[in-house]
């Protein structure tokens, strides 16, 4: 069932590069993109969106992930249900109204974007991280009581390797919706590819929205598939084996 799932995932991702080739084939988007004058623009419009996306992520994973085992740890599994609904709070409102409300904050710039997307990213991760350890079953946390092993050995040892294909799964969902999330950032002036799709949308030129457009899904697509071979690295080849079976 996995072996057909990945051929099918791949069968996608070829059609999207397939039409995407296509496209550019059929725009003066390649024209656009290799112009002297542009592709510079291009590149710093690029890095700064990878900025925002990497600052965002690395924040939002340490708060989730660290929310996430939090709660699970015995003095803390009541207030579960009302944290995750507070973390889960960024998430319900729009994402346009969180850049707002973290511009009127923090102004305008990096700052109160990289914050925005932090609060957009962060319930993906605690959330599988919560569910992850949670569905670890407790005749291996026995077992390991029972070898002696303190509850920080239970934890590294047992626990998250048990829960880490859920947890690369969620921490996959949220860094997705943070790339295309980041398009948003141009609007309270903290650059990324953003600026090419909303200039194109205005200016009406197809090329240019193309040409932001294009590389926010070719970084979303090279993210996902990042997260496809970290889980093989770091999920054990035990669990793999297991879940093949």
């Amino acid at each position: 069932m996995i072996n057909k799932t990945q051929k099918a995932y791949k069968l996608i991702l070829f059609l999207v590069f397939l039409c995407t080739g296509i496209l550019m084939a059929k725009t003066d988007v390649i024209q656009y993109m290799t112009d002297p004058y542009e592709y510079p623009v291009i590149i710093k419009l690029f890095w700064e969106h990878l900025f925002l996306v990497s600052c965002s992520m690395a924040i939002a994973t340490v708060c989730g992930f660290g929310a996430g085992i939090i709660l699970t740890r015995r003095h803390f599994r009541k207030f579960d249900g009302v944290f995750m609904y507070i973390i889960g709070l960024g998430q319900t409102i729009p994402s346009l109204a969180v850049l707002a409300l973290s511009m009127s904050v923090l102004g305008i710039g990096i700052k109160p974007a990289v914050f925005a997307l932090t609060v957009y990213s962060i319930l993906p991760i605690a959330r599988n991280t919560l569910a992850g350890i949670k569905s670890v079953p407790p005749a291996l946390i026995d077992a390991a009581r029972g070898m002696g092993m303190s509850p920080i050995r239970i934890l590294y040892e047992v626990e998250i390797p048990n829960a880490m294909r859920v947890i690369i799964a969620g921490f996959r969902m949220a860094l997705v919706i943070n790339i295309g999330t980041a398009a948003l950032a141009f609007l309270i002036g903290a650059g990324g590819l953003g600026d090419l799709i909303f200039s194109g949308i205005s200016l009406m030129q197809t090329e240019k929205l193309l040409a932001g457009v294009i590389p926010v899904a070719l970084l979303a697509l090279a993210a996902d598939f990042c997260c496809e071979i970290a889980e093989k690295l770091l999920v054990s080849k035990g669990l793999r084996l297991n879940e093949n079976i």
